[in-house]
Protein backbone atom coordinates (compact mmCIF):
# COMPACT_ATOMS: atom_id res chain seq x y z
CA UNK A 1 0.00 0.00 0.00
CA UNK A 2 1.11 3.77 -0.96
CA UNK A 3 1.59 6.54 2.06
CA UNK A 4 -0.67 8.42 2.51
CA UNK A 5 -0.26 12.47 4.21
CA UNK A 6 -3.18 13.08 6.79
CA UNK A 7 -5.31 14.41 3.79
CA UNK A 8 -5.43 10.67 1.95
CA UNK A 9 -2.80 12.09 -0.89
CA UNK A 10 -0.05 9.54 -1.58
CA UNK A 11 3.05 10.48 -0.80
CA UNK A 12 6.24 8.23 -0.66
CA UNK A 13 8.49 7.96 2.29
CA UNK A 14 10.13 5.53 0.86
CA UNK A 15 13.90 5.42 0.75
CA UNK A 16 15.12 5.27 -2.49
CA UNK A 17 18.30 4.71 -4.35
CA UNK A 18 20.30 7.20 -6.55
CA UNK A 19 18.34 5.69 -9.84
CA UNK A 20 15.18 6.03 -8.00
CA UNK A 21 14.68 2.34 -7.50
CA UNK A 22 12.38 2.04 -3.74
CA UNK A 23 14.32 0.72 -1.20
CA UNK A 24 13.02 -0.99 2.15
CA UNK A 25 11.76 1.22 4.92
CA UNK A 26 14.90 1.88 6.79
CA UNK A 27 17.51 1.71 4.64
CA UNK A 28 19.59 4.87 4.33
CA UNK A 29 18.50 6.28 0.68
CA UNK A 30 19.45 9.39 -1.31
CA UNK A 31 17.62 12.70 -0.04
CA UNK A 32 14.65 13.12 -1.47
CA UNK A 33 12.60 16.11 -3.47
CA UNK A 34 9.79 16.79 -1.53
CA UNK A 35 6.57 16.09 -2.51
CA UNK A 36 5.32 19.64 -1.46
CA UNK A 37 7.81 21.19 -3.57
CA UNK A 38 6.80 23.92 -6.03
CA UNK A 39 9.27 25.73 -7.20
CA UNK A 40 9.91 28.88 -9.53
CA UNK A 41 11.41 28.54 -13.48
CA UNK A 42 14.67 29.72 -11.92
CA UNK A 43 14.94 27.48 -8.87
CA UNK A 44 13.46 24.61 -10.93
CA UNK A 45 16.22 25.08 -13.39
CA UNK A 46 18.99 25.77 -10.82
CA UNK A 47 18.10 22.77 -9.09
CA UNK A 48 17.57 20.46 -11.84
CA UNK A 49 20.84 21.34 -13.44
CA UNK A 50 22.48 20.98 -10.00
CA UNK A 51 21.14 17.32 -9.61
CA UNK A 52 21.98 16.50 -13.12
CA UNK A 53 25.74 17.69 -12.37
CA UNK A 54 25.49 15.16 -9.65
CA UNK A 55 24.63 12.42 -11.46
CA UNK A 56 21.04 12.38 -10.55
CA UNK A 57 18.89 12.48 -13.24
CA UNK A 58 16.00 10.79 -11.15
CA UNK A 59 16.00 13.79 -8.40
CA UNK A 60 15.85 16.23 -11.17
CA UNK A 61 12.78 14.54 -12.73
CA UNK A 62 11.21 15.29 -9.38
CA UNK A 63 12.58 18.96 -9.32
CA UNK A 64 10.43 18.98 -12.97
CA UNK A 65 7.52 17.41 -11.86
CA UNK A 66 7.38 19.94 -8.86
CA UNK A 67 7.49 22.62 -11.67
CA UNK A 68 4.54 21.00 -13.90
CA UNK A 69 2.57 20.68 -10.66
CA UNK A 70 2.70 24.05 -10.19
CA UNK A 71 3.38 25.72 -13.93
CA UNK A 72 0.81 28.44 -15.73
CA UNK A 73 -1.00 26.19 -17.92
CA UNK A 74 1.03 27.21 -20.44
CA UNK A 75 4.19 26.24 -19.28
CA UNK A 76 2.88 22.62 -18.12
CA UNK A 77 3.97 20.29 -21.58
CA UNK A 78 7.31 21.56 -21.55
CA UNK A 79 7.87 20.75 -17.33
CA UNK A 80 6.35 17.67 -18.09
CA UNK A 81 8.54 16.59 -21.18
CA UNK A 82 12.04 18.06 -19.12
CA UNK A 83 10.65 15.43 -16.16
CA UNK A 84 10.13 12.65 -19.02
CA UNK A 85 13.50 13.38 -20.53
CA UNK A 86 15.03 13.21 -16.86
CA UNK A 87 12.82 9.98 -16.23
CA UNK A 88 14.49 8.86 -19.78
CA UNK A 89 18.41 9.40 -18.39
CA UNK A 90 17.03 7.71 -15.10
CA UNK A 91 16.23 4.15 -17.54
CA UNK A 92 19.85 4.47 -19.27
CA UNK A 93 21.44 4.60 -15.65
CA UNK A 94 19.19 1.42 -14.86
CA UNK A 95 19.81 -0.50 -18.17
CA UNK A 96 16.86 -0.25 -19.79
CA UNK A 97 17.18 1.64 -22.97
CA UNK A 98 14.32 0.58 -24.98
CA UNK A 99 12.15 2.69 -21.46
CA UNK A 100 14.80 5.55 -21.80
CA UNK A 101 13.72 5.56 -25.76
CA UNK A 102 10.52 5.81 -25.38
CA UNK A 103 10.79 8.75 -22.63
CA UNK A 104 13.31 10.65 -25.02
CA UNK A 105 10.91 10.93 -27.67
CA UNK A 106 7.72 12.06 -25.63
CA UNK A 107 9.75 14.37 -23.45
CA UNK A 108 11.70 15.49 -26.39
CA UNK A 109 8.24 16.55 -28.64
CA UNK A 110 7.15 18.00 -25.30
CA UNK A 111 10.23 20.08 -24.86
CA UNK A 112 10.70 20.82 -28.75
CA UNK A 113 6.70 22.17 -28.75
CA UNK A 114 7.64 24.67 -26.10
CA UNK A 115 10.15 25.84 -28.09
CA UNK A 116 12.85 28.19 -27.60
CA UNK A 117 15.71 28.24 -24.87
CA UNK A 118 14.52 24.33 -24.53
CA UNK A 119 14.02 23.57 -28.36
CA UNK A 120 18.21 22.08 -27.82
CA UNK A 121 17.13 19.74 -25.16
CA UNK A 122 14.20 17.87 -27.08
CA UNK A 123 17.09 17.90 -30.16
CA UNK A 124 19.52 16.01 -27.99
CA UNK A 125 16.92 14.20 -26.55
CA UNK A 126 15.77 12.60 -29.40
CA UNK A 127 19.27 11.94 -30.68
CA UNK A 128 19.80 9.85 -27.49
CA UNK A 129 19.35 5.99 -28.28
CA UNK A 130 19.29 3.03 -26.32
CA UNK A 131 22.85 2.58 -26.34
CA UNK A 132 23.95 5.96 -25.33
CA UNK A 133 26.00 5.75 -22.53
CA UNK A 134 24.54 7.43 -19.40
CA UNK A 135 27.02 9.61 -18.25
CA UNK A 136 27.01 10.82 -21.63
CA UNK A 137 23.55 11.27 -22.29
CA UNK A 138 22.97 13.26 -18.80
CA UNK A 139 26.39 15.66 -19.66
CA UNK A 140 24.85 16.15 -22.66
CA UNK A 141 20.75 17.21 -21.95
CA UNK A 142 23.04 19.64 -18.76
CA UNK A 143 24.72 21.31 -21.43
CA UNK A 144 21.23 21.88 -23.59
CA UNK A 145 19.52 23.05 -20.55
CA UNK A 146 18.94 26.81 -19.81
CA UNK A 147 20.01 28.52 -16.79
Amino acid sequence: MRDRDSEGRPRSARPRDAYGRPLPYGEPGVARVPDDYSPTTEQALADGRRFLSEGLPFNAHEVFEGRWKCAPEEERDLWQGLAQICVGLTHLQRGNGRGAVTLFSRGAAKAQGYGGAYDPVGKAASGLSQDSDPDEAIALILDKLPG
